[in-house]
């Protein structure tokens, strides 16, 4: 595994996005998407409230990523496969228990958990659901937040079976930096680190050619592989 360790989130995204450009393989996902796949990469920010929070190389301005973590935390109107917010806040339908579909709150839980035993390492909330996610086309990709208090701080852990790192992985940060803030609010601690594991790093090297030169800068910041290079075609490299 690697690890980054950065003084932001947005600069590990920057960091992230460096080393799956300049190491990674290409493959052919199931859906015939063209990728750029590296190994598993662990990200740890010992300050993850610390600017930049969203790399000024991102597709995505500041008031999207608000935006973002506003619909984690509370929820949308829209409508999708699934979403974050109802995983974390609503798991479980429609399987049932005793009768009753089930409609388990796994944020209100973590803060139950640690706020009766601050030394446990069970708050922790998933989103898969086997029943439902077997059967999508498009499934969740983050799979499991796990909070702990340490040294009087509430740092967090979160594993992504896979991620894009070049437009999701920033706002995915983003938005769980704030929902640990809000649980670290809850429990009337400062937060502490913040982890980011991700199994399966990539880009999408062709679908999202025109957002990888302002992380490149033409070969000045990023040196990627020849493939994308190519494709790309922004710079004489």
């Amino acid at each position: 595994m690697r690890i980054i360790r950065a003084p932001s989130i947005g600069t590990a995204h920057e960091l992230a996005v460096k080393m799956v450009l300049e190491k990674g393989r290409v493959l052919d996902t199931e859906d015939d998407e063209a990728t750029i796949e590296f190994d598993e990469v662990a990200m740890r920010v010992e300050h993850p409230d610390t600017e930049p929070m969203v790399s000024p190389h991102s597709r995505f301005s500041r008031k999207f990523m608000e935006k973002y973590a506003k619909d984690l935390l509370n929820g949308t109107a829209a409508v999708f496969e699934y979403d974050y917010h109802d995983r974390l806040y609503n798991w479980g339908a429609p399987l049932m228990a005793n009768g009753n579909e089930l409609h388990i709150d796994q944020v209100a839980y973590i803060a139950r958990k640690l706020a009766t035993s601050p030394v446990s390492r069970r708050a922790i909330a998933v989103t898969w659901n086997p029943y439902v996610d077997e059967q999508l086309d498009d499934c969740p990709c983050l799979q499991l937040v796990q909070c702990l208090v340490r040294d009087e701080r509430l740092s967090m852990k979160v594993v992504f079976r896979s991620n894009d790192m070049l437009t999701a992985a920033g706002a995915n940060m983003y938005a769980l930096v704030h929902l640990q803030k809000y649980i670290a609010d809850h429990l009337g601690l400062p937060c502490g680190p913040y982890t980011h594991i991700s199994l399966i790093p990539h880009v999408y090297y062709k679908r999202d050619v025109d957002d990888i030169e302002p992380f490149c800068g033409k070969g000045n910041y990023i040196k990627p592989i020849e493939e994308v290079c190519r494709v790309c075609g922004k710079c004489s490299k």
